[in-house]
């Protein structure tokens, strides 16, 4: 895949500061997810950053394909790309601490980076 597309891809996503990360689980039950950043990590690989829900995590131990998705819907112009995740990265944890307020069953929320690597997926505009 060319470095240039995936630049374009996250240029684009920096302009509009926002993906869409979609992912399943192993029996094929579908999530998307929003995430604000997106860097190129490497010449084929992107990290997504976001406060990623617990489904999100768990679909991609389970199902490590993944779908990036910029759109510009003004402009009619985005990207899909696809990918396998290699690592999720732990970044910060809330553990949603409120004084007065004595709940165990609550998750804290904890922002992570997942790395995708997009060699050898094909890439480009979405078609319209």
């Amino acid at each position: 895949m060319k470095v240039e597309t995936l630049q374009a891809a996250v240029d684009l996503a920096r302009s509009l500061k926002h993906v869409f990360v979609a992912t399943t689980d192993s029996e094929g039950m579908p999530h998307v997810a929003a995430a604000a950043k997106v860097v190129l990590a490497s010449e084929n690989q992107l990290a997504v950053q976001e406060w990623f829900c617990p489904g999100t995590v768990r679909n991609v131990s389970e199902n490590p394909s993944v779908a990036i998705v910029v759109w510009d819907a003004e402009n009619d112009k985005g990207y899909q790309l696809l990918g396998v995740t290699e690592n999720v990265k732990g970044l910060a944890v809330l553990n949603g601490y409120a004084p007065g307020i004595d709940d165990e069953t609550q998750l804290p929320q904890v922002e992570r980076q997942l790395y995708a690597d997009q060699d050898g997926r094909e890439a480009g505009r979405l078609p319209v």
